[in-house]
């Protein structure tokens, strides 16, 4: 893993959140089978999730401004089977509460848990910390211990290493790191300071108010979702911005502008870590997806990144209370746009089950005032021929049920002729 056995800063705010320094955010997979998975199958995926990349733990360095680094882990929660049939509207409400306790410094920081449904089918929910990974290295997490349970067993029958499933956690010496740290700060902060003192960081203006979360899952037709993105000379996610931006807008948000945070993928391995960066694309009343397209291109090239004008890693030799104060709010705008992109085929199957449905979306345990400027939270995949489009609101006042919620989706979907099955 290289450098990337230590935490890089994306790492650490993740970790600052699950600490309750900012939003806390827990990853979310969601499989939806045709017919029930027997527990067997389920203990399979969870012994190949616990010794794959997903079985780690954050651990404290020793010498002042060197990372913490990750450590192997092999704890786990148990499979946590559901024993109560669920209808599929109380879906969603199940998977809410299966992050409360994930711990990614001292105890696991991922579960998986299953339910049966009232249709004769399972839903399967793999939890994780933020801080373990992003959304596209837990597809890659996932992709990898689906993949193994296929081919688990050598011809004698007994269980095989899968030679793709662990990282290299070695680090290089805390002394070395901290060198490494301190030289990079220095002399960035010395290139910053001699064009004048950088300006303080812009802090994001946060919310007051009563909490509730809503969210809903749909699946579209790729083919009507390209032809949709086609017909208004936008793209796929020029399409999918432009549609959340509408919901908040039909909610009765004012302002000139809405400011979506867009999550960038910055891998070039297929490592299972946070290797991501955040920018930002403004959205005015004007806009179509075709507009959006030039304002996507060009804030590709500037990611977001704070304290302004300094080397990012200067968070990283700082107390975590005065690193927060600098990273306050970092990556939250009025809406979040996270489009995963395609999802792996190994995805489709729990072993010989097909599934249904498959959604990525992110969680909030314990969300405490005060609020994120975050109002609409939007998660964008697809798998084979459909997209699956999971929403969260954190807007109250405009959103005031799951059913509110449904209704603002309907209406845009429909300004956009986009059919969708909710789950």
């Amino acid at each position: 893993m290289g450098n990337m056995s230590r935490l890089s800063v994306v790492d650490e705010i993740f970790l600052r959140t699950h600490r309750g320094m900012g939003t806390p955010i827990a990853l979310q997979g969601l499989w939806r089978t045709a017919d029930r998975v027997p527990p067997e199958l389920l203990q399979r995926v969870h012994s190949a999730l616990r010794t794959g990349p997903l079985g780690r733990r954050v651990v404290r360095a020793r010498v002042l401004g060197a990372r913490p680094h990750w450590r192997a882990n092999d704890s786990a929660y148990p499979l946590s089977p559901t024993e109560r049939t669920l209808r599929a509207d109380e879906v969603l409400g199940w998977a809410d509460g299966l992050g409360f306790d994930l711990d990614p410094q001292f105890g696991p920081g991922w579960r998986l848990a299953a339910a049966a449904l009232a249709d004769g089918g399972s839903v399967v929910a793999l939890t994780c910390s933020h801080a373990l990974t992003d959304g596209r290295g837990l597809t890659i997490a996932v992709d990898r211990a689906l993949s193994a349970i296929d081919d688990r067993r050598s011809p004698t029958g007994s269980a095989r290493p899968d030679a793709n499933a662990s990282e290299s956690m070695v680090p290089q010496s805390d002394w070395a790191d901290a060198w490494r740290q301190w030289t990079t700060v220095l002399g960035g902060t010395a290139r910053a300071v001699r064009g004048g003192i950088p300006k303080r960081p812009a802090t994001t203006p946060s919310r007051t108010g009563t909490i509730a979360i809503y969210g809903a899952v749909l699946e579209i037709p790729a083919a009507d979702w390209e032809l949709a993105a086609t017909a208004r000379g936008g793209t796929t996610n020029t399409l999918f911005i432009y549609l959340i931006a509408q919901m908040l807008w039909d909610s009765g948000f004012g302002g000139p502008a809405i400011t979506a945070s867009v999550p960038v993928d910055t891998r070039t391995t297929t490592h299972v870590n946070n290797d991501m960066a955040m920018t930002e694309v403004t959205v005015t009343r004007a806009d179509t997806p075709a507009t959006l397209r030039e304002k996507c291109r060009a804030a590709y090239e500037y990611r977001m990144s704070s304290p302004d004008g300094m080397p990012e890693e200067i968070v990283q030799l700082l107390p975590a209370r005065a690193a927060h104060a600098l990273t306050r709010g970092a990556g939250e705008r009025d809406i979040l746009c996270s489009n995963l992109g395609p999802l792996p085929s190994s995805l489709s199957h729990l072993g010989p089950h097909r599934c249904v449905g498959v959604a990525a979306r992110a969680i909030h345990p314990g969300l405490v005032t005060p609020l994120p400027r975050t109002r609409l939270s939007a998660y964008l995949s697809r798998l084979g021929n459909t997209y699956t489009l999971a929403l969260t609101s954190l807007d109250r006042e405009r959103i005031e049920s799951a059913a509110a919620l449904g209704t603002l989706t309907e209406a845009a979907l429909t300004g956009l002729d986009l059919p969708a099955t909710y789950w």
